[in-house]
């Protein structure tokens, strides 16, 4: 039983059923992959998380002293443009009070390393248990630090999103972001 036929110069050729069986590979190879792609695709990040991945915001229209809250991936983003008061009060505090040391430098520095200390953006999301903390609308109260407050569990933060005093352990989350003008900045 050959599967091929040997020709003068010492070659076999291929039969029909060789094809046979090398189509028939070739076919299940492109069914299997055919039937796995869409369990591999759906293991990708939906088209509105992608489109969200990454957000970009016109800073001119906030005024010195006034916060503004936008939405990034589903939380809000505190983008408060500080006082030179508010600055100074942060740059002054001691490593020593803050149960999450962490210097207002530090925490106004974008992914390129720029220093705008005028500028706090932050995920406006407490630390303690995901509330979300008063502070950044007119008239909200600031709690004893001037920051931000959140009244479900008496969590206080300061004027540069640091944990002063209740139960939150960390400071309020500084997103990655980064000026691409002196008016924009992208979020993500």
């Amino acid at each position: 039983m050959a599967s091929s036929s040997t020709t003068a110069n010492g070659h076999s050729d291929p039969t029909r059923r060789d094809f046979l069986m090398v189509a028939t590979g070739a076919l299940g190879a492109v069914g299997a992959a055919a039937v796995a792609w869409p369990f591999i695709n759906n293991l990708n990040p939906a088209a509105d998380t992608l489109a969200l991945s990454t957000i970009e915001v016109n800073l001119q229209p906030i005024a010195v002293g006034q916060a503004v809250t936008v939405k990034w991936r589903g939380k809000p983003v505190f983008i408060r443009h500080r006082t030179e008061a508010e600055i100074k009060e942060a740059e002054a505090v001691p490593m020593s009070q803050l149960p999450d040391p962490e210097t207002d430098n530090k925490r106004v520095t974008d992914t390129a390393k720029k220093v705008r200390p005028e500028w706090l953006i932050m995920i406006g999301v407490c630390t303690h248990l995901g509330c979300v903390p008063l502070g950044n609308k007119a008239g909200d109260p600031k709690g004893e630090f001037g920051g931000w407050f959140c009244p479900c569990h008496g969590s206080s933060y300061d004027t540069s999103g640091r944990i002063r005093k209740g139960p939150a352990p960390k400071n309020l989350v500084v997103p990655d972001y980064l000026f691409t003008s002196d008016a924009l900045v992208r979020i993500g």
